[in-house]
């Protein structure tokens, strides 16, 4: 084998996908494939030709292998990582240069062209590269064209680990095994943000457990010294959007995320004027899983999202992409809206485990796919500069 990689789908990092495509290309493809179909926990395989094995797993998800030449293998690469909507565009586009494009390859005529790579591909078109997750037909067709995509979010660029919870509420593991995890990540810095008192059904905490747990901080910060610890809480947005528990003691947190839990059902009057109540607090610097959304199981709340964004915008608050692989709120569609309101992110992992610290994956494409950039995301910032600039918001 020569080359592989995900398409479809997952690659463009959709919320939700039926089936995994893999297209690969090596001299003979019937070695790879007969690879795929002896792959421990394949059920069965549903098909397999000369250039396509089909299997369905033990958890009933299809996964389709495309092996070609290696002259092919960004076309198809391209072809099948879509989405129609988006090829749509680029077909017709390749028309008006006398072009023609399939997953064999790009032709004039009779002639095939070489295309080694996808951004090879683009360039055919006089276009500029569109990054898979972006492939969507949401603007960034006109955008490639007059080459003004943005510089989308580097993943290496982010440094640190927004909103986290430990066994001192509803988290699996301790507080120093997340520290010590988030270092092994390479991160500079990990947020301790548990569920406050209003949350009795995770082990909220309440004013008192809330300062014991700053002396357990202290201590693992002084057994791992690689990372930044910062002093934080998941705060309920309580039903009149008053937080949880007092300001006096909100305004000792480094960091503060503000989050509706209950009562997720209020109309939009309602459930709109509580969260920009909390997001008029001084002590709101992040405004957490902002819809309240659990893919497939629960819809949105009845935000009127533009003046959420706005409000956040104006206030200085930061928007949570959560990571959550069941939450992944905000949304693509609703980074898009918040970038153009002027508001800034935090990409988050929600992280209830150490395993779940590699959520923030999530979060980091989610908001690549609404277009954000490295400079749009406050923990792309070094611990001591996020943390200035969270006090610089409050104090402002």
């Amino acid at each position: 084998m020569v080359r592989a990689e995900v398409a479809g789908s997952v690659r463009r990092w959709c919320e939700l996908v039926s089936d995994v495509d893999i297209v690969a290309s090596a001299p003979e493809a019937a070695p790879v494939l007969a690879v795929l179909a002896r792959q421990v926990g394949v059920r069965e395989v549903l098909g397999q030709g000369e250039s396509k094995c089909s299997v369905r797993m033990d958890d009933g998800l299809q996964v389709d292998l495309r092996v070609l030449p290696d002259e092919d293998y960004a076309t198809a690469l391209h072809h099948f990582t879509g989405s129609k909507a988006h090829h749509v565009r680029l077909r017709g586009r390749a028309r008006d240069l006398g072009l023609t494009i399939s997953e064999w390859g790009v032709f004039r005529g009779e002639e095939k062209l070489p295309v080694p790579t996808e951004e090879a591909l683009y360039a055919l078109l006089g276009m500029s590269y569109v990054p898979p997750e972006l492939r969507e037909d949401v603007g960034e067709f006109e955008a490639a064209l007059a080459g003004t995509l943005p510089d989308l979010l580097d993943p290496s660029a982010v440094q640190g680990i927004v909103h986290s919870h430990s066994t001192w509420s509803d988290g699996k593991s301790t507080l120093e095994a997340m520290a010590r995890a988030a270092a092994a990540m390479g991160l500079k810095y990990l947020t301790i943000t548990d569920h406050s008192a209003a949350a009795a059904y995770a082990g909220g905490l309440d004013e008192t457990r809330v300062r014991s747990q700053w002396e357990e901080i202290a201590r693992v910060q002084a057994a791992v010294p690689e990372i930044r610890l910062f002093k934080g809480l998941e705060v309920d947005i309580l039903e009149d959007g008053a937080l949880d528990l007092s300001d006096r003691l909100l305004a000792e947190l480094d960091v503060v995320i503000a989050s509706v839990h209950v009562r997720h059902g209020q109309d939009a009057a309602a459930m709109t004027a509580r969260v920009l109540r909390a997001l008029d607090h001084p002590c709101t610097d992040v405004l957490g899983h902002p819809t309240g959304r659990l893919l497939q199981k629960r819809d949105p709340s009845p935000l009127d999202m533009p003046v959420v964004v706005e409000r956040a915008a104006k206030r200085g608050v930061l928007l949570e992409v959560n990571g959550n692989p069941d939450r992944l709120d905000l949304s693509a569609e609703h980074v898009r809206l918040a970038l153009q309101a002027g508001a800034r992110l935090v990409v988050s992992a929600d992280a209830h485990s150490t395993l779940a610290l590699h959520n923030v994956a999530f979060a980091i494409h989610t908001a690549r796919k609404g277009g954000a950039r490295t400079s749009d995301v406050l923990n792309t910032r070094g611990a001591d500069e996020f943390l200035a600039e969270l006090r610089h918001r409050r104090t402002s």
